[in-house]
C-alpha cells in the first residue's frame, strides 16, 4: 500500500482463503492450511480430472472422521463443529435403534462432508466477489452499506448480533444473489410422476432450472429487471418478485442449501470488516469475464483499488 492508503490488488484469492478458512473451521474444527489439502482438489480448468480428484479427497476426509471416532469412543469431549454435531446425532440415532443400518455409514458422513465444505467455500467466495465489483460500480450502494455499518458496530469487531441490524447490506447481498447466482442452474431427477401445474411429468426424467434465466426475467421482476436496484428487497423477497419460487440463488423447496444462512452471516461478516477500513473501486487492470466452474467465477480474478479510510 503506497503512502497515501491506495494499492492495487486481486481481491480472489484473498476471498478464497478467508471462506475456505472459515468453512474449515466451522465444519471440521481445523485450520485453514488442513482444510486447503481437501479444497486445492477442486476440479479447475487446469485440475479436471474427477476419478483422480475422489481417490485423493477421500482418504483426507476419511482421516479427519476415524480422527474424530476414535475419540469419541475414547470418550472424549464431541467438537462443536458440523462434523463433531453430524457423528454425535448419528452415534445417537444408531443407540437409539440398536442397530447400524440405522443412522448413516461411514461413505455417507464422507459425502456429507465434501458437500458442505466444497458448497460452503465455493458459494460464499462468489458471492462476495460480485458484490466487490457491484458496490464498486455502484458507489452510492457502497456508501449507504458503510453508513449503516458504522451505525451498528462503528469500527469495533462486527458481532453475530449486530449483524443481524444489516438491513441495507442484506438487500445489497439479495441483489448480487439475483445478478449473479452461484449455480446459475439446477438440476432434478424426477422419481416418480408428478403433476406440477398444468403440466404432468413422467417418472425418471430430469429437470434444469434455469436460475440465471428466471433471476433476470422482466416477467417476474419488472422492467428493471436489467438493473442493480437492491431497492427492490427493502420489504423482503416475498414483495420483490412476482411468483413463488422465481429467487432461488439457493435452490428451492426440500432441497434447499442447508448452509444458505450461515453463507449470509459470513458474508456480512466480511463485508462489513473491508468496508470499515476501505472504499473499493474496480482497478484499470479488471477484466469483467465471469466463467462457470462450478460456480460463478470472474475468469481474470478480482482486481481492486482498495483506499484507506
Amino acid at each position: 500500500m503506497s503512502p497515501e492508503g491506495v494499492c492495487d490488488v486481486d481481491f480472489w484469492p484473498y476471498l478464497e482463503n478467508i471462506t475456505s478458512d472459515a468453512i474449515s473451521r466451522t465444519a471440521f474444527g481445523s485450520s485453514y492450511e488442513e482444510g486447503r489439502r481437501i479444497f486445492e482438489f477442486l476440479p479447475t480448468k487446469r485440475n479436471n480430472r474427477m476419478k483422480e480428484i475422489e481417490s485423493q479427497v477421500r482418504p483426507i476426509v476419511r482421516a479427519l472422521i476415524d480422527r474424530r471416532v476414535n475419540a469419541i469412543k475414547a470418550g472424549e469431549a464431541i467438537n462443536p463443529d458440523l462434523l463433531g454435531m453430524l457423528l454425535e446425532s448419528n452415534f445417537q440415532e444408531i443407540e437409539q435403534h440398536g442397530h447400524k443400518s440405522f443412522g448413516m455409514t461411514i461413505d455417507e458422513i464422507i459425502e456429507e462432508c465434501k458437500v458442505f465444505y466444497f458448497a460452503g467455500q465455493e458459494t460464499t467466495s462468489t458471492l462476495l466477489s460480485w458484490t466487490m465489483v457491484l458496490l464498486s460500480k455502484h458507489q452510492e450502494w457502497q456508501k449507504r452499506a458503510r453508513d449503516e455499518i458504522y451505525n451498528v458496530f462503528g469500527k469495533e469487531k462486527p458481532n453475530y448480533e449486530g449483524l443481524s441490524q444489516l438491513k441495507t447490506v442484506s438487500m445489497i447481498l439479495f441483489e448480487v444473489l439475483r445478478f449473479y447466482p452461484p449455480v446459475v442452474a439446477l438440476l432434478r431427477h424426477v422419481t416418480e410422476e408428478i403433476k406440477l401445474g398444468k403440466y404432468t411429468l413422467p417418472k425418471d426424467i430430469g429437470l434444469n432450472i434455469p436460475v440465471l434465466w428466471l433471476h433476470h426475467s422482466r416477467e417476474f421482476w419488472g422492467d428493471d429487471a436489467m438493473e442493480f436496484n437492491p431497492e427492490r428487497f427493502r420489504d423482503g423477497v416475498a414483495k420483490a418478485v412476482k411468483g413463488s419460487g422465481m429467487f432461488c440463488p439457493f435452490g428451492w423447496g426440500p432441497r434447499i442449501c442447508l448452509g444458505q444462512n450461515f453463507a449470509m452471516v459470513e458474508a456480512k461478516a466480511v463485508l462489513s470488516m473491508i468496508l470499515q477500513r476501505f472504499t473499493i473501486e474496480l482497478s484499470s487492470s479488471y477484466t469483467h469475464a465471469p466463467r462457470l466452474i462450478f460456480t460463478l467465477q470472474p475468469q481474470h480474478g478480482l482486481h481492486l483499488t482498495l483506499r484507506r479510510i
